[in-house]
């Protein structure tokens, strides 16, 4: 009787371990709107683009926003790498 019930006990945790629960992957993308408070602007004053161009030697501006404090949120690009630099409408470089 306790070689029966050994060898169940065998053969159902060998059973158990082959079992797998499957996965699903779900890939959820969430965006985050960082444009909060600024505006699409066409330009920018001539004191941060002389301020970002001493920063980033061959720096080419893509895009920029402004918002109510006169902050500047630039989309550079450098050797082919994007980033975001935040600017005061004197040109000091803020982190943000």
């Amino acid at each position: 009787m306790k070689k029966l019930i050994l060898s169940a006990a065998i053969v159902l945790g060998s059973l158990s371990m082959h079992a797998e629960t499957a996965v699903v992957a779900n890939q959820m993308v969430q965006t985050v709107n960082d444009q909060d408070g600024y505006k699409e602007v066409d330009g920018v004053p001539a004191a941060v683009k002389k301020a970002l161009d001493d920063a980033y030697p061959g720096v080419v501006l893509e895009k920029a926003w402004v918002n109510d404090k006169k902050e500047y949120k630039i989309e550079i690009t450098v050797r082919k790498e994007k980033s975001i630099v935040y600017t005061d409408a004197s040109g000091n470089i803020l982190k943000k």
